[in-house]
């Protein structure tokens, strides 16, 4: 058995990162790939057991190695996710490149299969819609890919809009005026921007126009010429609100559209926009569709399992 041990050259630095917590990511690894994994000794010693598939666990190594260089640190429930189902070989998900870095330095990459197909959908598409439970980082990645896009030069701004329904209130009843009053739905975008850039730069962003944060309905009559545009919560569009919000896109833009069409928020018997839009758009050459999933939940991992349990119940109705 001492022949076919094999040893994987790491840094110690690396190892600790990589390991996990008492390295919870080793033992997945020995799990799903049938080895046993020595820590004790520089680098790793990798020993095959029953049924081993050594090629599986070196390209896995190989993979979160480069992942960790980049900034990107896997926690087994990550991982175990990225690998999907035993006897599938998902390995090519695992982020081995950083769309953007934080303000902190951090790198932010896709985390799931389809946050990996997101980003490549913005790549080859300029319309994309983003279908998918809360909690998938949807949101959260568009808005990075938006930024990431504004510091390439690739866009000149970038457009971040929301409808202004949530749980069939209405602004009237809101405090304050109008700026006050539409604070509460653009606050989650605000955070995700906060996160991303400097307080500063953001600021100076916002100023100069470069990055502008409002309501969907200041979008009407406007032509967004290379612009990074993002109409978040698009579930709770009309279907008019949606022809409006795609007929601004002008020439070098490009539009993400996410939502969640389990949670629609419009008066009832009106028809959402992002379930229309998504029907008859259906097929067109430059617009994709990403479908995200309970699976793709990177909350924590109770959040998967409500999920699982709702999307049941209604299949039993």
């Amino acid at each position: 058995m001492k022949s076919n041990i094999r040893h994987y050259s790491l840094s110690d630095n690396l190892k600790r990162v990589i390991s996990g917590e008492r390295e919870t990511v080793f033992r997945l690894l020995e799990s799903r790939f049938c080895v046993e994994i020595r820590t004790r000794l520089p680098g790793l010693d990798i020993v095959p057991l029953d049924d081993a598939d050594m090629s599986g666990v070196l390209a896995v190594l190989d993979q979160l190695k480069i992942a960790a260089r980049n900034g990107e640190i896997l926690d087994a429930h990550q991982l175990e996710r990225m690998l999907g189902p035993k006897e599938a070989h998902i390995t090519e998900s695992i982020p081995d490149s950083p769309v953007f870095r934080n303000r902190f330095g951090i790198s932010v990459s896709a985390k799931t299969p389809a946050q990996a197909e997101l980003v490549k959908a913005v790549e080859k598409n300029d319309i994309i819609f983003a279908k998918g439970p809360a909690g998938t980082g949807k949101t959260f990645l568009a808005v990075t890919l938006a930024v990431a896009s504004l510091e390439r030069g690739e866009a000149e701004r970038i457009c971040l809009v929301r409808p202004a329904v949530e749980a069939g209130e209405s602004l009237g009843f809101l405090p304050g005026d109008l700026k006050e009053k539409i604070a509460p739905y653009l606050r989650p975008i605000h955070d995700s921007l906060s996160e991303l850039l400097p307080a500063e730069k953001l600021r100076r962003y916002e100023e100069t126009g470069a990055i502008e944060v409002a309501p969907l309905a200041y979008m009407r009559g406007r032509t967004l010429k290379r612009a990074f545009i993002i109409l978040d919560e698009a579930q709770n569009t009309t279907t008019a609100q949606m022809k409006m919000f795609l007929t601004r896109l002008g020439p070098h833009s490009k539009a993400i559209i996410t939502g969640d069409t389990s949670q629609v928020d419009l008066a009832k018997g009106q028809v959402s926009g992002l379930e229309h839009a998504m029907k008859i758009l259906k097929g067109i050459h430059g617009i994709a569709e990403v479908e995200f999933s309970a699976t793709d939940v990177l909350r924590h991992h109770l959040v998967k399992d409500i999920l699982l349990a709702y999307e049941q119940n209604e299949l039993k109705k």
